[in-house]
């Protein structure tokens, strides 16, 4: 299951994307930036892109849809 994991650097593209994500979802404040940070890299990625989460619903808004979301 781990076998394609990348460790990617935060871009200043990956950062202007998190903040337009955070934006388009209404959610504001350091509580979400993490996610939003992992849900631009996963889709700025060649895909399919999975993300693994204990706690998905707030990358669920943030991707909407476009990015698999496996709660672990």
């Amino acid at each position: 299951m781990l076998s394609r994991i990348e460790i990617a650097a935060v871009t200043e593209q990956i950062a202007h994307r998190a903040s337009r994500l955070l934006a388009g979802a209404s959610l504001h404040g350091h509580k979400y930036a993490i996610d939003a940070l992992v849900a631009a890299t996963a889709l700025l990625a060649p895909g399919p892109a999975v993300i693994l989460s204990s706690d998905p619903e707030d990358l669920t808004v943030l991707t909407q849809g476009r990015v698999r979301i496996v709660k672990v």
